[in-house]
């Protein structure tokens, strides 16, 4: 039986953030799905602080470039160089298709980077698939 998974979303558009949930709870409703808005908010979740002192600690993050208060480049730049939070997959779920922002999220340790598509059923698509493979196919460190 597959464990479900803790994964944390950090998106600040609310209707990718709405897909992704509909993805997620179509496709496998054992996973938990949290959502922070915001790169100060998705370190004070990872690092348990203020509000999200009794948060679980996430088996995978989905993470925007594109935020409000704290870029994704920064929160990944801080993830992988914590030593607490650095085994934690980090995919990269952005709009860009800048090719300085896949080599830019790769030399900072991105274990994926995937372009959002546009269309509602791609996106669907894209984000089951993600779920498929960091669930069924890798395995990822419990703790």
């Amino acid at each position: 039986m597959v464990q479900p998974i803790e994964v944390l979303l950090v998106e600040d558009d609310p209707g990718d953030a709405l897909m992704t949930r509909e993805a997620f709870a179509e496709h496998k409703v054992g996973n938990r799905l949290h959502v922070v808005s915001d790169g100060v908010e998705a370190l004070r979740f990872l690092r348990r602080e203020g509000e999200y002192a009794q948060a679980p600690r996430p088996h995978l993050v989905l993470l925007d470039l594109n935020l409000p208060r704290k870029d994704g480049r920064e929160v990944l730049q801080e993830i992988k160089q914590d030593e607490d939070l650095a085994r934690i997959p980090v995919v990269v779920l952005t709009t860009s298709e800048a090719e300085e922002d896949i080599v830019r999220s790769y030399q900072l340790h991105a274990n994926a980077y995937v372009t959002k598509p546009v269309d509602f059923d791609q996106f669907i698509k894209v984000v089951r698939q993600i779920d498929d493979f960091f669930v069924t196919v890798v395995r990822l460190p419990q703790r």
